[in-house]
């Protein structure tokens, strides 16, 4: 899961949205230098990656990745599981519209960033302004993101040519997606996660 999936569990777990962003920016003893709820989230946050990765509907869609990008697919694979849930939004969530949720979010986050790693408050300033979640819904967003992950970090280079798996996966992918998202949504639902 990427950024709109750990956001949108985390707000179905009544989780903190901060601690759930920040979880990939952040090293050792979370208990120590954060806030109970915000630990708490970037906890949240570590479980559900954990527990994403090993789901037989992961397991499945590695092994439709080409030998030169299986290595990235789990990180291709969590932009895609974002891509899906925005493209899908209004039925998974008919509540609260995609750009509200966003909006929200970002109502809750901005105001606590002070203290956190500046990486992060980069990360924010970039992805609230140019709309990141809302965007994740069109498939030629997914090459940007990719290309762009590549770029800063060379050695995963094999992340630009990872867009054409999705391309030649999409129906698939998308099957596999309703089958793991609704279960994780219930046991967010249900504080399970």
């Amino acid at each position: 899961m990427n950024f709109l999936a750990h956001l949108h569990l985390a707000s179905l777990a009544n989780s903190s949205l901060l601690g759930n962003l920040l979880a990939d920016f952040v090293r050792g003893n979370v208990q120590a230098d954060w806030p109970e709820p915000v630990a708490a989230g970037i906890a949240l946050h570590r479980r559900i990656d954990v527990l994403t990765d090993n789901l037989p509907e992961v397991r499945t869609a590695r092994q439709w990745f080409r030998a030169e990008t299986r290595r990235v697919a789990p990180i291709t694979l969590d932009v895609i599981w974002d891509h899906f849930l925005a493209r899908h939004w209004d039925s998974l969530q008919p509540d609260i519209s995609l750009a509200a949720f966003s909006a929200t979010a970002e109502q809750q986050i901005v105001p606590q960033l002070a203290g956190t790693p500046q990486p992060f408050i980069e990360l924010n300033a970039i992805m609230w302004r140019e709309r990141w979640l809302e965007h994740y819904a069109d498939p030629a967003h997914l090459a940007r993101v990719l290309s762009g992950m590549a770029q800063r970090r060379p050695r995963l280079a094999a992340l630009r040519d990872s867009y054409q798996d999705f391309v030649d996966h999409y129906a698939a992918l998308e099957g596999l997606f309703f089958q793991l998202y609704p279960r994780l949504m219930a046991e967010a639902r249900a504080q399970r996660l």
